[in-house]
């Protein structure tokens, strides 16, 4: 097969991984080498979906063992099949590099043969870039789950990042759709990587020219949609792994309805988007705000609220810790403020230290008024907040579609 059809098939079966992380680490050039990697990012390109990336996002091989019932590349299913050489595709990297089409690759694979075998292949491009083409840019490799703790630690050695995707947010549901995995065979090169970062990091402290090891940390993907998991179960699953394995970044792919004929899939018509960017918001939540799992799903509230984000969704349902006097709330208190973000929260605790601040200044801080007025005291007359007004009116002139948060005459008679 020509190179170019190989890189047609391999480059399109690669989309629907969404764990395309384009940077994180500075590797920086060395005399003889070509490129570097920054912590900046490496973004000047964009896909068909939106996404801005300069990554050259590729399998190297669609043929694989496994039969998951929600991948098109499952061993039953009649596409068109490719594989590289590692020689091939090291080759293509460094052509599309040298002509400005690319500034790294992001690698993964179906598994062929068996786990191992797969994951030395998976290396052996690395390797050659890093050590025959001197190649100093941003390399994206997947650790294939199975595979053998030192392949996985030489692929840490030469790869900015690694990820193992766990998929099915349940071990009981992967069974279901995938019953040749376990989350065993995921969690265990998790957990290598994570102490080999930690290794790694306590060995540079001593001795500065110590080789890197991932040094744009791991990541995984959760597919969102095939199964049953509540978002509770999902946020839960995330948190976990951001606690307990380090990893940098968990990513949320809504599914797509691919493999139809299965009846273990549900009757999707179309990835749950809106889901997916819910799930974003939240886990940014927990990540930048703050935010515990239970605070934003709980038993109660097991599934996030589809209509509005899940930080409005949260002040709604705790009326009682509103309003919040900005002049005095700590941080952490602020950052639950719907309108209020990081920046913005460290440039109130700064302002105060010169003067009590009022809407207007809030206002030039970078705050959403018309969203934080509704959860908040300043230093002024006091405002209708949501202690005054139920939280089902807060939201109904929230999410009304009338320009500049005004409030539609019916839900104004109701208010007042």
């Amino acid at each position: 097969m020509e190179t170019t059809q190989k890189l047609e098939i391999l480059s399109a079966a690669a989309k629907y991984d969404v764990s395309c992380s384009s940077s994180g680490s500075t590797r920086s050039n060395m005399p003889g080498g070509i490129g570097n990697a920054a912590k900046s990012g490496i973004c000047h390109s964009f896909t068909e979906d939106g996404r801005c990336i300069s990554l050259l996002k590729v399998l190297y091989t669609n043929y694989c063992i496994y039969d998951c019932a929600y991948c098109v590349n499952r061993r039953t299913n009649d596409v068109p099949r490719a594989c590289f050489t590692v020689r091939e595709l090291a080759d293509i990297t460094i052509n599309f590099y040298r002509r400005n089409y690319i500034e790294g690759l992001f690698l993964s694979s179906g598994v062929v043969k068996n786990a191992d075998y797969t994951m030395e292949q998976l290396v052996g491009v690395a390797k050659t870039l890093r050590l025959t083409y001197k190649f100093n840019g941003y390399i994206h490799l997947k650790a294939i789950p199975g595979a053998s703790p030192e392949l996985i630690k030489e692929a840490g050695l030469h790869a900015d990042r690694l990820s193992v995707n766990i998929e099915i947010p349940s071990e009981s549901n992967l069974k279901v759709l995938a019953p040749e995995k376990d989350y065993r065979s995921v969690l265990s090169p998790m957990s290598l990587i994570k102490v080999g970062i930690e290794q790694n990091k306590e060995e540079r402290r001593h001795l500065r020219h110590a080789p890197l090891f991932t040094p744009a940390g791991q990541s995984t993907q959760l597919i969102i949609g095939a199964t049953p998991d509540t978002d509770k179960q999902i946020l839960s699953l995330a948190s976990n792994l951001y606690h307990q394995n380090g990893l940098k970044r968990v990513y949320y792919s809504g599914y797509n309805p691919t493999n139809l004929y299965d009846s273990r899939l549900p009757a999707l018509s179309a990835p749950p988007l809106r889901r997916e960017n819910r799930l974003y918001q939240s886990d940014w939540l927990m990540r930048f705000y703050e935010f515990r799992v239970d605070e934003i799903v709980n038993d109660e509230h097991p599934e996030l609220d589809l209509e509005i984000d899940p930080k409005l969704s949260y002040a709604l349902r705790n009326p009682h810790l509103f309003p919040v006097d900005v002049n005095k709330a700590d941080y952490h208190l602020l950052l639950r403020i719907p309108g209020i973000g990081v920046k913005s929260a460290k440039m109130i605790i700064a302002a105060r230290g010169f003067r009590r601040l009022n809407s207007e200044n809030l206002a030039k801080l970078g705050v959403v008024m018309k969203r934080a007025r509704y959860f908040l005291t300043c230093n002024e007359l006091t405002a209708a907040t949501v202690q005054d007004l139920k939280p089902e009116y807060v939201r109904a002139i929230l999410t009304s579609p009338v320009k500049k948060g005004r409030v539609p005459d019916a839900i104004q008679l109701n208010l007042w």
